[in-house]
């Protein structure tokens, strides 16, 4: 048996994840709440930091809550259960990198606010049609279904741009 490559076994396992697709999804909502006509790029750009951090840090913890002491038949220390909880949750901490940069690029003038909202928007709809076509490609479903799959999965995203195009 081949040994994977480790570039595209962390891909798979730390971005590719179901963390990774609900990550983009409340950075997604996140940046609609608070990205009104008014709010700079600087304010969406924290809104977005501080929420990610704080349901990271949540989901570390309650992850190594839950299973820590008995899990699946054997017993699992608090360290063990830690590093586990945090392996598995780095998706969600990535999810924020493309967006977050780009309403830097808000935040220091490179692009008008507006733009680098809606771009960081528009970005999470790329992103979660790139998911769901990799977990599809990842089961060796046929490339119909993998469009299908991503199409899906980017739906979310869509979803999130007609909430911002209600709400605001």
């Amino acid at each position: 048996m081949t040994q994977p490559d480790p570039k595209t076994e962390l891909i798979r396992t730390a971005f590719a994840t179901e963390q990774a697709v609900y990550g983009v999804i409340l950075v997604s909502g996140m940046i609609v709440v608070s990205g009104t006509a008014e709010s700079t790029s600087w304010t969406v750009f924290w809104t977005v930091l501080v929420t990610v951090v704080v349901f990271w840090l949540a989901h570390v913890y309650a992850g190594t809550v839950a299973h820590h002491g008995l899990d699946h038949g054997r017993v699992l220390g608090i360290r063990e259960s830690f590093r586990q909880a945090l392996a598995q949750s780095w998706g969600l901490l990535a999810s924020a990198l493309i967006p977050c940069t780009i309403l830097l690029l808000g935040a220091t003038k490179a692009v008008p606010d507006p733009v680098a909202i809606w771009a960081a928007l528009w970005t999470g709809v790329v992103v979660l049609g790139v998911l769901g076509y990799a977990a599809f490609l990842r089961r060796g479903a046929s490339w119909p279904m993998r469009i299908v799959g991503a199409v899906s999965t980017a739906g979310f995203g869509m979803v999130m741009i007609a909430l911002k195009s209600i709400i605001h």
